[in-house]
């Protein structure tokens, strides 16, 4: 029997806007099945790359979000060890593992540069789910349009945003079940 699909919604801290010139902070996946079942979380905080440095626009930025900025600095590991771990942890799931953000294109682009670089792959192939362009197909919105405070409210639950990787991941993770659970009954599937 095929392994199902598992939704590994992750959510990263970065001090720039690319890869490279610029640091993941922190990481924080949040493996979800179709239905919302949360199967296991992992996170970890990096140290930064040698050579890079903060972008101008991102420190200053971080200088408006104490708390974050102390969670994501708290006992960094080196990304060599971490995120090796990282693949480890994805490849234990029950699952295969399809990377879910919102938005996808600037998480996935340090993700999977970090799991190429440190690991040498990506589980994920090279590949993500978008959040934001699902809920512009399932709304039948313009892609501009779709900001989460247009969404439906009884696709959040009550779970904060904190800028902490982890807590995001989660919390972005049950509003990804909640619009396809909505998609799935809008279709008649469920």
């Amino acid at each position: 029997m095929p392994k199902p699909e598992l939704y590994v919604s992750t959510d990263i801290e970065t001090d720039g806007p690319i890869p490279g010139p610029h640091s993941m902070l922190s990481l924080g996946s949040a493996a979800y099945t179709a239905d919302k079942q949360l199967i296991a979380t992992f996170t970890v905080n990096l140290q930064t790359l040698s050579g890079a440095s903060a972008h101008p626009k991102t420190a200053a930025w971080w200088k408006t979000q104490k708390a974050a900025w102390a969670a994501c600095r708290k006992d960094p590991e080196a990304p060599e060890t971490a995120i090796p771990r990282y693949v480890t942890w994805l490849k234990s799931l029950p699952g295969k593992p399809v990377f879910v953000a919102y938005p996808a294109g600037f998480d996935f682009t340090f993700v999977y540069w970090y799991l190429i670089r440190f690991a040498g792959e990506s589980p994920f192939s090279f590949s993500a789910l978008d959040m934001k362009s699902y809920a512009m197909a399932a709304l039948g919105l313009d892609f501009r349009d779709v900001i989460k405070h247009r969404l439906p409210k009884d696709w959040f639950d009550p779970l904060p945003h904190k800028h902490i990787a982890l807590d995001d991941a989660i919390e972005q993770g049950a509003l990804f079940c909640n619009m396809l659970r909505a998609q799935k009954q809008r279709l008649g599937r469920v």
